[in-house]
């Protein structure tokens, strides 16, 4: 079995050398795609607060490109494995992560190690938050989100 480390460590590998995009979201799009950009390009990887992306109505990650999503993935992660006042992180990630299937233009932006990095997570999460998980999205949700990551 994994521990929380060894899979943040495995993420840092693989993320953490994705530079910072100099824009999140399509900011000239609209109002809001403006607001999501400008929250995100206030904070980095040590700044991002699990409350500025756990709220699945207002999410600014779900206006952000591959390249934003990669840049802060290893954040990400740190809260699927945390619990925070806000709850538990992994359902929203794993939204992230398997919407639009092998459509989905994370999955197609990362790196077959990336996927395997983002597979392990998955496959933790799996092993150590089953009662989250039934709780929130329901186990079929994960199981089918890793097959599409390994």
């Amino acid at each position: 079995m994994s521990t929380d480390s060894s899979i943040l460590a495995l993420i840092d590998t693989e993320f953490g050398s994705v530079g910072r995009p100099e824009h999140f979201a399509h900011h000239t799009h609209c109002c809001e795609c403006a607001e999501h950009d400008d929250l995100l390009r206030s904070r980095d990887r040590d700044t991002l607060r699990v409350e500025d992306v756990n709220n699945p109505g207002w999410d600014p990650l779900c206006f952000c490109s591959p390249e934003g999503f990669a840049y802060f993935f290893p954040s990400l992660a740190r809260f699927a494995l945390a619990k925070s006042r806000s709850g538990w992180y992994g359902d929203q990630l794993v939204f992230h992560l398997y919407s639009g299937f092998d459509e989905n233009q994370f999955y197609r932006y990362c790196a077959p190690s990336q996927r395997r990095a983002v597979s392990a997570l998955l496959a933790h999460l799996i092993e150590t938050h089953s009662e989250d998980i039934e709780a929130g999205l329901g186990t079929d949700e994960f199981l089918r989100c890793h097959e599409l990551w390994k």
